[in-house]
Order: C-alpha cells, then structure tokens, then sequence
C-alpha cells in the first residue's frame, strides 16, 4: 500500500491483507516481548488536529512496537493555532524526514489532499476526517467480528453472511461509512438504524438497507449489533427531542440486550455515551467487545504501518517471519 486513505476504494484482497497480517501482529502480541525491529530507522509523525485519546494512543502504540521513531503533533499548542496551513506543516514533517504521517483532521478529504498534493513523499493513514471516513477503525472492528466467529481459523476469510447492525448516529460518523464499504466488500450484510433525522442524504447510493426501528433490526437476529456514539459535538441543530427520548427509542438498554440472540456480539467504537446510546448492562456483558476493539485496533494499525513501510522489503516472507528473525 502507497496511502490508507479510505475503506471505499479498498479491494477486497487488499482488505484481507491488512487483517491477515494483522493476525500475525496480534500474534507477537501474545509473546513476551512484544517489540519487533521491523520499523527500526522510520520516523511515524501522528499528526491530530482533532481530540483523540484511542486513536492516538493506539497509533502511538503501534509505531513503537514495530521499532520506529514517534513524533506526536497536536495542533493546540502549535502553529496551526497562529494560522499555519496543512501545505506549512506537512512541508516542515517533511524537512524532518517523516516516512509516515498518520493524521486525524476536522475537514472531510484533508488526509487525500495530503497524499495526493505533492507536498510530503510520505505515506499517509487517515485517522479520521471530518464526517467522511475512518478506514484503520473499520478494519479494527471487521478484525474482531472476524476472529469472535471464526477464531484461531480466521485467516484468509471475508464476513460473507455475517449480518451486522448499525445504530446511532449515521450522520456524522465517519466510523458508519466505513464500515459500510468495508463489511460489503467482505461480504457482510449491513442494516442502519437511526433517527429519520440523522441519515444521511446520500443513503440510498451506500449498500446498506436503512430502519428506523431498533426493536424491529434485533428482532431480526443481527450477528453483530455496532452503537454509534451521539457526536454532540457535531450537532449544529436539534436532532432529536431529547437525550431520553433519544436513550429510549435508539438505546441498547438491558430489555434489548436480552432480546438479542444468545450468539450475537455487541460493538462500540468508543468513546461510549453511557445511558444514552449504550447501558451500563449492555456496555460490560460478556457480548461487549469493547476492550477486544481496544487491542486489536493495535494490531490493526500495527499491519497497515507495516505494509505502509516496510511491505515491499519483506513482500518475500510474511511479518510472522520478520518477527521470529527477530526472537533470535
């Protein structure tokens, strides 16, 4: 891969590979020490306009597991505060000699214009952008519902009949379409429920059919069930009466979670807005994989650097390989 700039354009084979090499990080994970030397001499710049706490982290992690240098760049505090453009800051990472740049920023499309602009030679990983998408997040959660059916023999396969619910706001979340794309090119069947109010205009173009009755997509026995966290902080307007309403009509209280099939899971992709979109119940059952998101989001963005950085060195053996080079 030259960028990781979205799920909407990524193949089906290329998605697979991102989770297969995925599962061999995850299995370096398990061991130890859990550092490889992969990445070793590369400098990865996290570059957030946005608040961030797991994605951050999470890169952060990532980088410093596969041996390579962070630099982590918040925009408070620097000189995006005193008017310094994209073009300005992605041409000073660049003087530092950044081979990554993984940015989260408020404007749909700017980690595209960053890739595509001519300004860095580095590669570019959307961490979020504006309401557009959020493709590692995507990736995370395909992962998890992946290895929660499959298990230890979930290498190589798509979510083909997998039927998955999404819930909350669609609107804004750039985490709902790209998991859209994501779980339809991986086969799976993909529901939306929400207020009228918060989805989008462009529904009818994604491949996904669309409900506004949470009591009616359970009773259909989804696989998984994804909450959407309510991005108050999006909200220019009133989009529903109020957050009790909102809580009694689109919430996964503790009547709904027993409604659900014994088998299905329940996801979030955090933060979560407890008693709100999600109960307590619900947010802790031995459905939630909330905290097994958390970890393979790791994973995840542990194998996106490394086919970013570091695939075509080692496109003659897998990353499992490079990591028991370096056990030794």
């Amino acid at each position: 891969m030259r960028h990781l700039l979205d799920t909407k354009t990524l193949t089906r084979e290329e998605a697979l590979r991102v989770l297969d090499v995925a599962e061999d990080m995850a299995d370096t994970q398990r061991r130890e020490v859990k550092k490889l030397p992969t990445l070793r001499g590369k400098t990865v710049v996290n570059l957030f306009f946005e608040d961030s706490t797991r994605t951050r982290i999470s890169f952060e992690a990532a980088a410093k597991r596969l041996s390579a240098d962070v630099i982590n760049f918040s925009a408070k505090g620097s000189s995006v505060s005193k008017g310094e453009s994209l073009q300005d800051t992605a041409q000073t990472l660049q003087a530092m000699g950044a081979d990554a740049v993984v940015i989260r920023h408020g404007a749909s499309g700017a980690p595209r214009t960053l890739a595509t602009s001519g300004w860095i030679t580095a590669g570019v990983v959307n961490a979020g952008d504006g309401t557009h998408e959020h493709p590692t997040q995507a990736l995370l959660d395909a992962f998890t519902m992946r290895k929660r059916r499959f298990g230890d023999d979930s290498r190589g396969r798509d979510l083909a009949g997998v039927t998955v619910t999404i819930v909350g706001d669609i609107l804004h979340s750039r985490v709902a379409r790209s998991n859209v794309w994501l779980l339809h090119r991986l086969g799976a069947e993909v529901t939306l429920v929400s207020p009228p109010t918060l989805i989008p205009q462009d529904v009818s173009a994604w491949p996904a059919r669309v409900l506004y009755d949470l009591d009616e997509a359970i009773s259909a026995g989804p696989d998984a069930l994804m909450m959407l966290r309510i991005q108050l902080e999006r909200m220019s307007a009133s989009y529903f009466p109020t957050e009790r309403e909102y809580s009694r009509r689109w919430g996964l209280d503790a009547r709904r979670l027993a409604a659900l099939r014994p088998d299905s899971i329940v996801m979030h992709p955090g933060p979560m807005n407890r008693g709100l979109e999600i109960s307590a119940e619900a947010a802790d059952s031995s459905r939630s994989t909330v905290l097994e998101q958390v970890a393979n989001g790791v994973s995840v963005r542990m194998a996106a650097l490394y086919l970013l950085l570091a695939g075509a060195e080692h496109s003659d053996q897998s990353p499992a390989g490079t990591a028991k080079e370096s056990t030794r």
